[in-house]
């Protein structure tokens, strides 16, 4: 007997594979599925016992940020390191400044000072022949030549401080402290040689400036026998270690007339009563020893002045090669 459709049923006819609907009634898939470690619905992350992770797609779209408030953090941090910069290259431009203008006005004094040095050393050239040249074996190395080497190396050199200062000029910068380097060496081994061979350079010397007493009052030797009248005259002492000295030179028991306690003329030939007895050598160093503070405090004086002119040139071309790397 055929069942009417519309009588009710508890039995459910299952879908087909052709089926469109795949409709599950409620609660029946739920039950099973928790059977298997999951709910499963739209806040489950599991199906049957496998975990699901959402995808970067659905990550992304969880966070919606206005686009706007980005741009305007993004501006704002641009804006602050922009500042910083600014000021960081303001803050060094102006310390380039001080150093440039301080190494400018050190070095045209240095210059200045090599002027004054080379002009002295002319004049002494010109009016007093070789001065002071005491030793036979360097007759170059007098007062006058080694007053104009002085002055026209210290001239070069504060000018190329002044022009790589008010230029900013990094290769004159390092010349200038390579110069300045190197004779701040020399003058460095040059004071430690005197005193390591201080007494091979006492005999050495007392035994050359005995030679050159043979060249008093000959021609061609008018600053050799200027700076003999002079010191005999100024420390009142008479040869190097001795008055005997002279008599070597004479061949005879003479002596110049600077050497005499009253100057008159010839009065060299006198008895030695009349003569100074002090030997030279020794009283210049004595001399020296009663002023080794004044000649101290001069060495000092130059050395620190070619320190401060090693560190201002160091200085300012550090601060140079710093403001072309970050103000470029």
């Amino acid at each position: 007997m055929r069942r009417s459709s519309t009588d009710e049923s508890t039995y459910h006819r299952s879908p087909s594979l052709d089926s469109k609907d795949y409709s599950f009634p409620n609660g029946a898939f739920r039950r099973y599925s928790s059977m298997y470690g999951g709910q499963f619905g739209a806040a489950s992350n599991s199906f049957f016992g496998f975990h699901t992770n959402p995808g970067p797609k659905a990550t992304k779209a969880k966070y919606t940020s206005p686009k706007g408030n980005k741009y305007v953090v993004f501006y704002l941090d641009l804006s602050f390191i922009f500042l910083l910069e600014l000021k960081r290259c303001s803050m060094a431009h102006n310390c380039l400044q001080c150093i440039k203008y301080l190494m400018f006005v050190f070095n045209l004094l240095f210059w200045l000072g090599g002027c004054g040095i080379l002009g002295v050393g002319i004049w002494l050239a010109v009016t007093q022949g070789n001065f002071a040249t005491l030793s036979s074996s360097f007759p170059s190395l007098s007062a006058a030549n080694l007053l104009i080497v002085t002055g026209t190396f210290v001239m070069i050199i504060g000018f190329v401080g002044c022009i790589g200062a008010i230029k900013e000029n990094k290769c004159l910068l390092l010349s200038f402290f390579i110069m300045l380097l190197i004779i701040f060496v020399l003058e460095l081994t040059v004071v430690i040689l005197f005193f390591v061979y201080t007494d091979k350079i006492d005999k050495y010397a007392q035994r050359d400036l005995k030679k050159g007493l043979h060249l008093y009052g000959t021609d061609g030797n008018i600053g050799l026998t200027n700076a003999w009248s002079i010191i005999q005259t100024d420390f009142r002492c008479c040869g190097v270690s001795n008055y005997t000295d002279w008599f070597e030179v004479y061949n005879t028991t003479r002596v110049p007339d600077s050497c005499c306690l009253e100057f008159s003329e010839n009065c060299g030939l006198h008895s030695p009563g009349t003569w100074w007895k002090a030997p030279c050598y020794e009283t210049v160093k004595m001399w020296l020893q009663e002023n080794l503070l004044a000649v101290g405090i001069f060495g000092l004086c130059t050395a620190l002045v070619q320190i401060l002119g090693l560190t201002f040139a160091m200085t300012m071309y550090c601060q140079v090669v710093k403001a072309d790397t970050f103000c470029a």
